[in-house]
């Protein structure tokens, strides 16, 4: 950088600052002085009088402007501070507070404006009033629309007081970072659920009582139940007929396996596909982790952008959240086979593998299958898409003109395409489940609870 571009460099930075961080402007007294003086101007040149008048009008108004801004507390006086919850879920709206304090004792009129990232709506808020005193709070509610991490960089104050004749503006910097996670309230459900009595978005989760390898208690036989089980001590010492109960073995493994390429950042009903998935796997990660099971994750475009290996225990869904809440989609095509021989170098004992796709995807990627097969060999492998409601849509109308007829014809291509392909991988071992937006997390869940039951994880 040079000499005279470093002073241009000092000067557009005063410039910026002087003209749209710290500066004064007139409220509408002021505005309406400056009205009443012209006024008086105007009736002054009647009488021949106007320049005495004028000079006295303004004059007047220099003294006073003067006077006001010399009342106003200096810009440095002024100390914000602002309390933000650490994370919170998208969607949700949460309370910020913005403590305002002085070194001084001032009694003025002040409005405050936070900085809010772009993703941020505001819902409601108390941002003006009287500061009396050396502190105030004033408070505001926003939500956040998009997951990520956000940062709130500085907040603008305005007051005036005394004569009321001017405003200061002021940029407090103050800086805070919040971080905004997926939709968790399914995930919360179901963590409160019981054991056996899942509900998620108003259905029971599908959970057959089936034997298993485990043993998991005693209790009164009934009929129907299998008479191999029946534990015939128990029975001797409570004198009637008592039956073992097993369960699926604990301790399995589920690999959550996420597309974020080009393809997934398709909105649907106002999310993204990458976010309808998001929370679909981290509400099966939450069932999976309650069952007893383990649960790992990978993240991918054209190359792997997460992977968590697998753990136990809820802490371990915290781990998977805090990894994934600010995955973005990139502007490329997913590479499959990537993703599927990360899964098969690091994964050895059998699991579950779910990957969170688009159908799109999986009708044009020739190297996906042999990977797929070579998959099923050892481990299950389930393959999930989201169906597209505007395809469905131009299915069913009525076509009037010939444009119309061309976009029935397409989406009946593409939606016997799409069942082509299901039935296709379903004859050969692989299940595809193209379901809606809002039953992806229902049957990811109850394919897994299935497997568990059938004892075949």
């Amino acid at each position: 950088m040079t000499t005279s571009s470093k002073r241009r460099s000092a000067l557009f930075r005063f410039l910026d600052k002087f003209l749209f961080q710290d500066f004064i402007l007139p409220t509408f007294r002021f505005i309406a002085l400056v009205v009443v003086g012209a006024v008086v101007t105007l009736i002054a040149s009647v009488f021949d009088a106007v320049q005495p008048v004028f000079w006295s009008c303004n004059g007047l108004l220099i003294v006073l402007s003067v006077i006001d801004l010399l009342l106003l507390p200096k810009r440095s006086s002024w100390v914000i501070r602002r309390k933000l919850p650490q994370q919170m879920d998208v969607r949700s709206s949460f309370e910020v507070t913005l403590e305002l304090e002085s070194k001084e004792l001032q009694s003025v009129q002040v409005e405050v404006t936070d900085h809010l990232p772009p993703p941020f709506r505001m819902v409601r808020n108390q941002l003006s009033g009287a500061f009396r005193g050396t502190s105030a709070s004033f408070f505001y509610t926003i939500m956040a629309l998009e997951r990520g991490k956000y940062v709130f960089e500085h907040v603008y104050l305005r007051y005036s007081g005394g004569m009321g004749l001017w405003k200061k503006q002021v940029r407090l910097e103050q800086e805070d970072t919040i971080e905004i996670y997926p939709d968790l309230s399914q995930v919360r459900g179901v963590l409160g659920a019981v054991q056996d009595a899942l509900i998620l978005e108003g259905h029971r989760l599908f959970k057959k009582q089936r034997s298993g390898s485990e043993f998991h208690y005693i209790r009164d036989y009934v009929q129907g139940d299998d008479i191999r089980h029946i534990n015939w001590k128990a029975s001797a010492r409570t004198t009637k007929l008592m039956t073992n109960l097993f369960q699926p073995e604990k301790g399995k493994i589920v690999t959550l396996v996420l597309d974020c390429g080009r393809q997934m950042a398709i909105e649907l009903e106002g999310q993204v596909k990458l976010d309808r998935s998001l929370e679909a796997a981290l509400t099966l990660a939450a069932v999976a982790l309650k069952q007893g099971d383990q649960v790992a994750l990978i993240a991918y475009s054209n190359q792997v952008k997460v992977y968590v290996p697998a753990g136990k225990g809820l802490p371990h869904l915290q781990v998977l959240t805090k990894a994934v809440y600010d995955l973005r989609t990139d502007f490329v095509e997913s590479s499959t086979q990537i993703a599927f021989s990360h899964v098969l170098r690091f994964l050895k004992k059998r699991s579950l593998v779910v990957l969170f796709s688009d159908m799109e995807s999986y009708l044009y990627d020739q190297e996906m299958l042999p990977y797929v097969q070579r998959l099923r060999r050892s481990h299950h492998v389930l393959l999930l898409s989201l169906q597209d409601p505007l395809i469905h849509q131009w299915v069913r109308i009525r076509a009037e003109d010939s444009q119309q007829a061309y976009r029935q014809s397409i989406a009946h291509k593409f939606t016997t395409d799409r069942y082509a392909y299901v039935t296709k991988m379903a004859g050969k071992g692989i299940p595809v489940m193209d379901v809606p937006a809002d039953q992806l997390t229902l049957s990811a869940v109850n394919a897994y609870l299935d497997l568990k039951s059938r004892d075949h994880l």
